[in-house]
């Protein structure tokens, strides 16, 4: 079990500690896809982000985070399930990208970027309606953005570290939380105390150290004076939802005359899915046969 999301709490229950280390699933993400160097750092670190805050989901749905664009790149989505399998992608613009810059650069040159959370519930739900929150995309970093998002719509003080390469991506995450009245197993100023203490240690953390050290390492290395409650490690892998049969299906949806101008054009027919960019190809005998399948169907239904 490489790819774990970790929980801890402080003995009050003041603060909650969260850790994520991705190297499978990050380079699964990656697999069909070159995204330059700036572009998968920050998506690696969106995909974190999504994995940190999508674990304390109180429904069987999904969140994802998702950025809009108005520099090179355009879209920026990352979703995690409650089952916590992930996926991801980016969509750029046709035009020059260098090959460093920050979210600022990349995503929000010209102001109008925006930063928005979906929980979507499944899609079985009984008025089934997505939650959806936007805010301007602010700070040089995407923990910025979140840290922003989360005190101005969630009203939780949070904190946030992520950093990704090509190989990994990892994220810490800390929250305060509430006090709850005659359940509470701390005071309000000594909570205070422990949030102010658990942010001074984690902002030691470099972006390295957070990428490189294992999880268990880096948690003892930060808050060896505490007692923390340890939760069990839950695993986290990639998982799209794209078939081949739905590529089928979208192709009947085109109909016979349109792929057979594809056909005539290029030879085949190559669809890559826009998440996981995994290619399916079909040559002139694949799609014929496709389209023979739902004659032959339909004229036994007519007999």
């Amino acid at each position: 079990m490489t790819d774990v999301i970790k929980k801890y709490l402080f003995e009050d229950r003041s603060v909650r500690i969260e850790s994520v280390h991705l190297t499978d699933t990050w380079l699964a993400a990656q697999a069909h896809h070159d995204y330059p160097r700036a572009v998968a750092s920050l998506l690696g670190e969106l995909v974190a982000a999504a994995v940190l805050l999508a674990t304390n989901l109180k429904f069987d749905g999904s969140l994802l985070l998702q950025i809009q664009g108005d520099g090179a790149i355009a879209l920026m989505v990352a979703e995690c399930r409650a089952d916590l399998s992930v996926r991801a992608t980016v969509k750029l613009r046709d035009q020059p990208l260098p090959d460093s810059g920050d979210l600022q650069t990349l995503l929000n040159p010209h102001g109008g970027a925006r930063f928005i959370v979906v929980l979507d519930p499944p899609r079985n739900t009984p008025g089934r309606q997505a939650y959806q929150g936007i805010v301007p995309l602010e700070g040089d970093r995407i923990s910025e953005a979140l840290e922003q998002y989360m005190i101005r719509s969630e009203q939780l003080h949070t904190k946030i570290w992520l950093s990704a390469d090509r190989q990994k991506c990892a994220g810490l995450l800390l929250q305060k939380m509430p006090i709850t009245g005659g359940n509470a197993l701390t005071s309000e100023a000594a909570a205070e105390q422990s949030w102010e203490r658990a942010t001074a240690l984690s902002n030691t953390l470099t972006s390295q150290e957070l990428l490189e050290t294992q999880q268990d390492t880096m948690i003892h290395r930060l808050f060896w004076e505490e007692t923390l409650l340890g939760f069990e490690a839950q695993p986290i892998t990639w998982k799209c939802s794209c078939t081949r049969e739905r590529v089928i299906d979208m192709l009947k949806m085109l109909g016979q005359t349109e792929v057979d101008d594809i056909l005539t054009e290029q030879g085949k027919i190559e669809v890559a899915c826009e998440f996981c960019g995994k290619p399916y190809l079909f040559d002139a005998i694949d799609a014929t046969s496709l389209f023979q399948a739902v004659t032959v169907a339909d004229n036994k239904t007519l007999h």
